[in-house]
């Protein structure tokens, strides 16, 4: 189940919300849920809820290329994300098609940045029009785990 961010928040869309299921091949989608359930404790619910929201994430930062947000996914998201650029002739596709051509670099950072950053992400995906499902981004609500200030994620 997902939650959606209030109607109220400063620049959430109103119109209907964008699915990533519109863009992800059915087979990769099942794959990747596949790979979610053979390396957690994830039924396929959860792992396609995980899948979902990484794809939401990688998404949005294609789209806000260039724009040094310091984007950043939660502890959960994350997880969901390392599934999508570990398929990597997957995730390059990705990037040529939705990135303009560039590689979307993943730069983990060691520390944890407490800025607020990952419920900032999460806001900036919903007004891409995507659903957020905000448990996912409560586990690291202040902290995040990438590199933030670059064209990277």
């Amino acid at each position: 189940m997902t939650t959606a961010l209030s109607p109220t928040t400063p620049g959430t869309p109103t119109g209907p919300v964008r699915s990533v299921r519109d863009i992800v091949p059915a087979d990769l989608w099942d794959k990747q849920v596949g790979l979610l359930m053979r390396d957690y404790p994830y039924d396929s619910v959860m792992a396609a809820r995980v899948l979902g929201q990484g794809y939401a994430y990688l998404l949005t930062a294609m789209a806000k290329r260039g724009r040094h947000l310091g984007l950043a996914p939660s502890k959960l998201v994350d997880i969901g994300v390392h599934t999508i650029i570990l398929d990597t002739v997957a995730f390059a596709e990705l990037c040529e098609k939705h990135n303009d051509g560039h590689f979307l670099h993943h730069v983990p950072d060691i520390a944890f940045k407490h800025d607020g950053s990952v419920m900032k992400t999460a806001h900036l995906i919903a007004t891409e029009g995507y659903d957020v499902d905000l448990p996912l981004w409560a586990d690291a609500a202040d902290c995040g785990p990438c590199h933030p200030g670059n064209d990277s994620h």
